[in-house]
């Protein structure tokens, strides 16, 4: 009778292995701020070698083309691709505020009611600055504006 190993997946989030909790360990420790920082500043780096490609090759592509066809063409693409580096300049400074809190022992805690956020959102978004029970109001909220 052979025995089947269930082959464990885990995705790597920026290269870096989820983190597993063990039992009975407390919520922000030292080894969870230092891997949520580990994976914030490893995406920071990815975002900024992603920005340095693109301006890269927006400097080379920058033709005059006489067609006005390709020239629409081309604005338009680097239109969207500006619209693109403006979100990730706005998540590098997300990024930048949740190193912070890591420094000042405030991530992981949510900025409205100061409730755990938990390890597996903060895996998910870890720039999470609330809980899951007050995102869900704050988007209830916003689609009643709208």
């Amino acid at each position: 009778m052979a025995v089947t190993k269930k082959k464990e997946v885990q995705t790597l989030l920026h290269g870096i292995k989820p983190y597993s909790v063990a039992e009975g360990e407390e919520y922000m420790n030292t080894r969870q701020r230092e891997h949520f920082r580990k994976v914030l500043l490893a995406w920071k780096a990815e975002l900024i070698q992603e920005v340095s490609r693109t301006m890269h090759a927006m400097q080379d592509e920058t033709a005059n083309h006489p067609d006005p066809n390709d020239r629409a063409s081309q604005e338009t693409d680097m239109s969207l691709e500006l619209r693109n580096r403006e979100r990730e300049r706005k998540l590098i400074k997300k990024i930048d505020e949740a190193v912070s809190r890591i420094d000042a022992d405030d991530y992981g805690y949510c900025e409205n009611c100061g409730v755990e956020i938990g390890v597996q959102r903060l895996e998910a978004r870890p720039t999470a600055t609330l809980c899951i029970d007050c995102k869900t109001l704050d988007e209830i909220r916003e689609k009643q504006m709208a």
